[in-house]
């Protein structure tokens, strides 16, 4: 599910980088995409958490803007590069125990924290080094 998730992000990440390109080269106007437009012809995109999805598009959309104010342009996604996603806590999807996390779609995982964690949860990114998986 970890391995999915993040490739549903980087599939939506690079799909939209794409589209935001070809649109603007055509219209000179910048495209207002969203991953629901996706999940249409790609229905495999409903399995994951939605709320990581929609990450991908305000995180596209923050690095389209910085770009147009003299940042570099937003670079499309590598499989098992910083594989990760992001998902946020909505009517405690998110949460913990001392050694387990509940993730949306996902469920109860166990974890190894640092330190204890205090006070609300607003999201979790989950991630893996390239090299852990074999």
């Amino acid at each position: 599910m970890f391995c999915q998730a993040a490739g549903c992000t980087r599939f939506i990440w690079n799909m939209m980088l794409a589209d935001k390109i070809e649109y603007y080269n055509e219209h000179k106007v910048e495209l207002k995409n969203t991953p629901a437009q996706y999940k249409k012809e790609f229905e495999w995109l409903k399995e994951v958490d939605s709320l990581a999805l929609a990450n991908v598009q305000q995180n596209l959309r923050a690095a389209y803007s910085k770009f147009f104010k003299g940042a570099g342009f937003p670079k499309f996604k590598k499989k098992g590069h910083r594989d990760s996603y992001t998902t946020n806590n909505q009517k405690g999807s998110v949460s913990t125990t001392s050694n387990s996390v509940k993730l949306p779609k996902i469920g109860r995982v166990k974890a190894s924290f640092p330190s204890s964690i205090n006070g609300l949860i607003k999201n979790a990114t989950v991630s893996r080094k390239p090299d852990a998986i074999r």
